[in-house]
């Protein structure tokens, strides 16, 4: 146990005997980040470093907050999502491991702000972001548009001068970004010119996204519509929107369960591959009136719109599992229902549309797999969180060198991150002989 407690906003303290055993259960499944958090607790790479994460607070992430923290770091770490976070984990961190957390799984949008200006009050010299929106914040106090930040944060950062809003970024060594949706955000502000500290896009490393968001996000998604719906996959006809990785593990592991898949896309290139891939390709307008269940994974706005959910047939089922619930225009469906019945059952709310139609939206568009269930396994964490931790020791040790723009994990980190995954599992591989290496590094011998 911590032998004080640090500053929190956690639902109930009483609860971190049980979040204490599920950080330890996902721990025996994420050997990778034990063994980095193993050399950190030796080598302390991060002594003295003020950290604030913004990430879903799950027993998975908790292990890379105890490896941050065993290198010396001095970390405070909220949600990246209203409904991701697991209460007990985060009575545990606070209690168990002194880690400060401000984080309540249903927290209302005032109560997930104010936790945004505790990350930003910390003063912090490196972030991690699942989203984008501490760096968001942080980008629009040094730009001094303050009318831009939602009210918890601009009464903050209203008290500080025009020379401490600008520290705010300034005093960032790098951010770790850790989604497709917040790394799109960041290299939209690089483009405009005005990103103010490094990034490391740890989402698109090979480690991170081939696993996580392909198996990960896969599976977790499948998990939670179950919880949520107790639905039977074989047989439905399961509308994919997007086929990126995330995408296109949902539509496996749909089709692995008998459903009828089907995939919508803006991207020749990926449709092109899911049709090959041999699911069916067709536009949103089109697949809304055969669907049984909608969910969507493209990182962008109103992928499914109120003349999508007005073709829509009785019972159907819509969902989210990209990072905002942006993808569903739920502000429309909620005008053009004649009656919102929420909770009809845990995470199920239910529109009466004027057709005489019900419609379901699990989980209110959030992410499905976190908000219904528990996440992505821990085992493909274990790859996602070692990236973060390794990338993060990566840009301390680059520090003022790295300019402000979004930098991709380095090649030898991504690989170093695989081969220990290898050897956790037992799985051993070649190496290039020497006359291998000459070969594929000369030009001289042809066919």
């Amino acid at each position: 146990m911590a032998t004080t407690t640090p500053s929190h906003d956690v639902k109930d303290l009483a609860l971190a005997k049980a979040g204490y055993k599920r950080i330890l259960w996902a721990d025996r499944d994420m050997p990778v980040l034990s063994t980095i958090r193993e050399r950190f607790t030796q080598e302390q790479p991060l002594k003295g470093l003020r950290m604030s994460a913004c990430l879903h607070v799950t027993a998975e992430t908790a292990n890379l907050a105890r490896t941050l923290k065993a290198g010396g770091a001095d970390l405070v770490l909220i949600a990246s999502n209203p409904l991701s976070t697991q209460d007990d984990v985060s009575a545990s961190l606070v209690e168990d491991f002194g880690i400060s957390v401000h984080a309540i799984k249903g927290e209302d949008e005032t109560s997930y702000y104010k936790h945004i200006a505790a990350a930003l009050a910390h003063t912090p010299n490196v972030t991690m972001d699942d989203g984008a929106d501490l760096v968001s914040a942080m980008i629009f106090i040094a730009l001094n548009r303050l009318d831009d930040l939602h009210p918890e944060v601009r009464n903050w950062a209203s008290t500080l001068s025009p020379e401490q809003r600008a520290g705010i970024a300034q005093n960032v060594v790098a951010s770790m970004e850790e989604t497709t949706t917040g790394v799109i955000r960041l290299r939209a502000m690089e483009k405009d010119g005005v990103l103010k500290l490094p990034v490391i896009a740890v989402n698109d490393a090979q480690t991170k996204h081939f696993f996580d968001n392909r198996y990960g996000t896969g599976q977790s998604t499948i998990d939670g519509v179950i919880r949520a719906t107790d639905m039977l996959i074989a047989g439905k006809k399961i509308v994919v929107c997007g086929y990126g990785w995330c995408g296109k593990g949902v539509a496996l592991r749909a089709r692995g369960m008998g459903g009828q898949v089907i995939i919508t896309e803006i991207d020749p290139i990926r449709a092109l591959e899911a049709a090959m891939d041999g699911f069916d390709v067709m536009p949103i307008a089109t697949a809304a009136k055969v669907g049984d269940l909608f969910i969507t994974v493209t990182g962008n706005i109103h992928v499914i719109r109120d003349e999508h959910f007005a073709a829509m047939k009785d019972g159907a089922m819509i969902c989210n599992s990209g990072h905002f619930n942006v993808e569903l225009q739920l502000d429309g469906l909620a005008k053009l229902a004649k009656d919102v019945t929420k909770g009809i059952h845990p995470f199920v709310d239910e529109y009466a549309m004027p057709s005489g139609n019900r419609l379901y939206v699990l989980g209110e568009g959030r992410l499905i797999n976190l908000a219904a269930a528990h996440g992505h396994p821990a085992s493909v964490m274990d790859m996602s969180f070692a990236a973060q931790a390794l990338a993060t020791e990566w840009s301390l040790k680059n520090q003022g060198k790295l300019e402000h723009k979004v930098y991709n994990v380095p090649v030898a980190v991504d690989e170093y991150v695989a081969k220990l995954k290898l050897q956790t599992m037992g799985i051993a591989i070649d190496e290039l002989t020497a006359e291998q290496t000459k070969y594929l590094n000369s030009w001289e011998q042809g066919t």
